[in-house]
This record gives structure tokens, C-alpha cells and sequence, in this order.
């Protein structure tokens, strides 16, 4: 199955790519296609013209006559408009407008409001990684009992779990890799609240031990044992096209099983470090803040 994640003006990139299978691939090529795409409303009235509106607007750009998933996400709690369009959103699901319906970085008290709410909600895109483990704490729990099942991504931090930041020193200039994107440098801020960089370091030993009796990288180890993780379902691995794609590792995490003792070891290392349920709150709060 190929799985392509869109939004806004990737929407349009959706489009293209789908017809060009139409053209070009048999027709039950398209039985093995799925297209995700986000929507992030402004805090405005959720009416369902409004809703109804955004919606069509997605499955114009994409050429579908249904979007295969519709990944949901808002920013103010205070604001109960998530609600009124999550119900306009099911309606459309109902509609036949919409096949599944899912959520990006809300909490598990919204996420249990949500539910409670007879919306029917298939999965929770979160920040998860074996330094940020906090969706294994309330959010877990939750999913055990509801069926929903968690999409994870940050779980290579960036890149920061890999060899290239293994035996490093950050705080001595020109001593390692520069953390020079937006993200390494997000995730670092992450690293911070954990426990810091010396701590990290001893995490990257745990991970390299096990990579090296599996012969494979850190990152692949490392999105595995996310992999392994009550309610993950799967986890997202940026790419960038021509520079670094990781076909190789990504699909050796799909064979690789880590041990009881594997996993131990990797808990144990994460485990050192600071609780970020209390550093910073439940999944999602990151953005709140």
C-alpha cells in the first residue's frame, strides 16, 4: 500500500500524482493508494457550510470523490468549536465525503470529550520517541480502551537519534554536526527538558549496542522500539528527496524484532531522564504553551 500524506498546496500535488496512476498504472493500482490529508481551521464559527466548504475544497485538489482520511487539528481548547466541526465532519463522513476520520496533537481529555461526543475517531497524530515517551503515559490508556491507535512522528528527532550525533559535544563549537534546521533544533529543546546533551549521549550507547547486534542504524532501532509501543499503529520518517531518503533503513525496520533484553535496556537508558508529562504537559501541550 502507498500511503501519501498531504496538505494545503501538497493537496494539489495529490491530485497530479493520483491521475497519473489513472493513466499510467492498471485500475487496481488505485485499490492500493491512500491519501491523508490535515485540516487546521481558523477559530471562526464552525458552521457546516463552512466545514462543508473546506472539505470540498480538499477533494477538488486531491480528485477524489472521498478523502481517505481527514486528519483534524486545533490549536485553542478554550475555544469548543472543535466540536461543532468534528460533528460537522462525521456528518460529511456519513455523506460518503470522507472515509476516516482522525486528529493531529490533541490531548486525552479532548481526545476522550471527542469521543464521548459519538465522533468516530481512528487514530491521534502525536510527538513520540523514545525520549518523548509521554503518549505512554493518560493517552495509552485511552486508545487500550477505545480502539484508536496513535501515528507518531519526531521519533527520530530530526535526525538527532542517529550515528551522526553519536560521541558528540554540541557545546564546544565546531565539535559536531550543526543543528542547523528548525527541527534539530526543536527536538534538541526537547533533549533539554528530558535530561540534556551527556544524558542523550548515554542513550545513543544503549541504541548503538543494540544496532550493532542487529546490524542495523540508530534511527532504525529507535523507530522500531516506537513501533513496539501500546496503540502505535505507525510512524511518520521525514524524507527529503535526493539528499536523504532512507529507503534502505526504513525498510529494515519492518523486519527487525527487538528482544525482551533489547527492549529493556532501551526503557531502562529512557527512562532516566525527566517525566515530560510533568516538564510539559500531555501530547500536543508542546504547541499550547
Amino acid at each position: 500500500m502507498v500511503v501519501v500524506l498531504a496538505d494545503g498546496p501538497a493537496e494539489d500535488l495529490y491530485g497530479m500524482f493520483i491521475n497519473k496512476v489513472r493513466r499510467e498504472r492498471p485500475p487496481e493500482m488505485l485499490e492500493e493508494v491512500r491519501g491523508l490529508t490535515k485540516w487546521v481551521p481558523p477559530p471562526v464559527k464552525m458552521t457546516r457550510s463552512f466545514v462543508e466548504e473546506n472539505i470540498n475544497r480538499s477533494r477538488k485538489r486531491m480528485d477524489v470523490a472521498a478523502l481517505d482520511m481527514l486528519q483534524f487539528h486545533w490549536w485553542d481548547y478554550a475555544n469548543p468549536g472543535y466540536l461543532d466541526a468534528l460533528k460537522h465532519i462525521t456528518d460529511l463522513k456519513e455523506e460518503g465525503k470522507i472515509k476516516t476520520v482522525a486528529l493531529t496533537n490533541f490531548d486525552t481529555e479532548r481526545l476522550q470529550i471527542i469521543l464521548e461526543n459519538g465522533i468516530p475517531i481512528v487514530s491521534n497524530q502525536v510527538q513520540h520517541s523514545i525520549v518523548d515517551m509521554r503518549p505512554q503515559k493518560k493517552m495509552a490508556e485511552l486508545c487500550e480502551l477505545t480502539g484508536v491507535k496513535l501515528i507518531t512522528y519526531g521519533t527520530v528527532m530530526g535526525g538527532l537519534l542517529s550515528e551522526k550525533f553519536l560521541d558528540t559535544n554540541i557545546n564546544i563549537p565546531f565539535a559536531g554536526p550543526p543543528l542547523n534546521t528548525p527541527s534539530l533544533q526543536k527536538y534538541k529543546r526537547m533533549i533539554d527538558a528530558w535530561g540534556g546533551w551527556s544524558l542523550f549521549q548515554a542513550l545513543l550507547q544503549t541504541l548503538k549496542k543494540v544496532s550493532l547486534k542487529h546490524g542495523v542504524p540508530i534511527s532504525t532501532v529507535a523507530v522500531r522500539y516506537i513501533l513496539n509501543q501500546t496503540s502505535v499503529a505507525g510512524s511518520m520518517v521525514g524524507v527529503r528527496l535526493g539528499l536523504s531518503e532512507h529507503i534502505r533503513d526504513t525498510n529494515a525496520i519492518l523486519s527487525l524484532l527487538l528482544d525482551e533484553e533489547d527492549m529493556g535496556s532501551i526503557t531502562e537508558a529512557s527512562q532516566r531522564g525527566r517525566n515530560l508529562m510533568e516538564v510539559i504537559g500531555d501530547c500536543g501541550d508542546e504547541y499550547r504553551a
